[in-house]
């Protein structure tokens, strides 16, 4: 493996919808045992099409093959269910694969779910300890590292206390400082940022680059924050439905390919979403097309310019009224930062569109000069309001993408792209 710090080849990994196991326990030995040899399950589905699915089998990844050098900082994305956090499982040794092989080079220290790897009846201090006697470090090396940790984590006055009484917060900023300063060659880190404050969140990227860059470390780090991903990483790899669609050491490459405007052939975003068979189908709404246009209701495919108006489109059947109906959309930035939600039921009541059973389209303007250049999502989503979602942000929303580009404004001082998430012109006046 020489500068190689993780090999992977042919890593699968098959879930039994429904099963904990094959039934019979003479074929549970046979799995463990092939597993063990690294073979494949004797029990596994085996056909041409055996990545296809069906009811009984659910594949979380999909024949994977690669490398990841010592010293690389990857960025691994995808949206809800591509397979990320499976990955990781895998790595961190948490779960085995179905097929396949991986061979690490060096110890592994992971921060995958909050409280992972914590005993909830000991203490933050204890818990430093356990931890570090799993990495098969001596106490003494421990105690080296015992002030550094606890100072980095922000939590001094509550390092004695049960971290069951711990906040989520105190959980991943403790969980974050023993993985990064206990000795280990390569940190698996699944939406460390997720949970926190800015202050640490900061913090944990800048450690994590020190890791890197400084003492040589490996790191895999998992987020939807595109931002922090291109802060920290210098290759990334993409995930569809447990598929390697792309790995690269270029991350802003692979983070302009996510957003499927580098490779015109990419297949995992587009400008307009378009129902097929019966997918997203429910008793109240059956979502046809999600589409963007212009004045005249011509279809956007391409840029748009900032000085257009433009009107994001949503074409169902409505199948059964409901008052706490809600439809709308919400949109984020190229760093999946939640600009604004909007949907049909936020003017006053007396305003709301009618609606009817049968096809409908409702569409909505986004003003011209409002957002700043760059790449932005939309999705989908509908609810009953304060009941269920019926498509929820980040799980099951229809996505689209567009790109602002140019006509931002007529001022002859204000021609380039500002250092913010929204550019608007606001009106200015001089009373005396």
């Amino acid at each position: 493996m020489s500068n190689t710090a993780i090999q992977i080849e042919h890593l699968s990994k098959m879930y039994r919808l429904g099963v904990i196991n094959n039934g019979v326990l003479f074929r549970d030995i046979q799995t463990w045992i092939a597993l063990k040899r690294g073979k494949e399950d004797p029990h596994s589905k085996i056909d041409e099409n055996k990545y296809s699915g069906g009811k009984d089998f659910f594949w979380a990844l999909k024949d994977l093959n690669f490398d990841i050098k010592q010293g690389d900082r990857l960025g691994i994305i995808g949206k809800n269910g591509a397979g990320k956090s499976t990955l990781l499982k895998i790595l961190s040794r948490i779960t085995t694969p179905t097929e396949g092989k991986i061979k690490i080079k060096g110890k592994v220290a992971s921060l995958l779910e909050v409280g992972t790897g914590f005993h909830g009846e000991l203490t933050g201090r204890e818990n430093i300890y356990l931890n570090g006697a799993i990495l098969g470090m001596r106490k003494r090396r421990i105690d080296e590292k015992m002030d550094e940790i606890i100072a980095f984590s922000g939590i001094e006055q509550h390092i004695d206390t049960p971290v069951k009484r711990y906040s989520s917060g105190m959980h991943v900023r403790l969980a974050f400082a023993v993985a990064a300063h206990l000795d280990s060659d390569i940190l698996i880190a699944d939406e460390v940022l997720a949970v926190g404050d800015a202050e640490f969140q900061n913090k944990a990227l800048g450690k994590m680059q020190e890791l890197s860059a400084g003492e040589g470390r490996t790191v895999l780090f998992v987020s939807h924050n595109m931002g922090a991903v291109e802060q920290l990483c210098t290759a990334g790899l993409i995930l569809q439905d447990g598929v390697l669609i792309n790995k690269n050491d270029d991350i802003k490459m692979i983070i302009n390919k996510y957003f499927n405007f580098v490779n015109a052939d990419s297949n995992i975003s587009q400008h307009e979403w378009v129902n097929s068979g019966d997918k997203l189908d429910n008793q109240w709404f059956k979502p046809l097309e999600f589409f963007i246009t212009d004045n005249d209701g011509n279809r956007l495919t391409a840029t748009i310019s900032n000085d257009k108006d433009f009107w994001i489109n949503i074409k169902g059947i409505i199948k059964e009224v409901d008052s706490a109906f809600t439809i709308g959309y919400a949109l984020y930035n190229k760093d999946n930062v939640l600009l604004f939600f909007s949907s049909q039921t936020d003017v006053s009541q007396d305003d709301w569109p009618e609606l009817k059973t049968g096809e409908c389209l409702l569409r909505s303007k986004i003003q011209k000069r409002f957002l700043n250049e760059g790449i932005y999502k939309v999705e989908l989503i509908a609810s009953l309001y304060c009941r269920q979602w019926l498509f929820q942000p980040e799980v099951n929303a229809p996505v689209i993408l567009f790109e602002i580009k140019g006509g931002i404004s007529d001022s002859p001082y204000f021609t380039n792209k500002r250092k913010s998430i929204l550019s608007p012109i606001i009106p200015w006046e001089i009373i005396y």
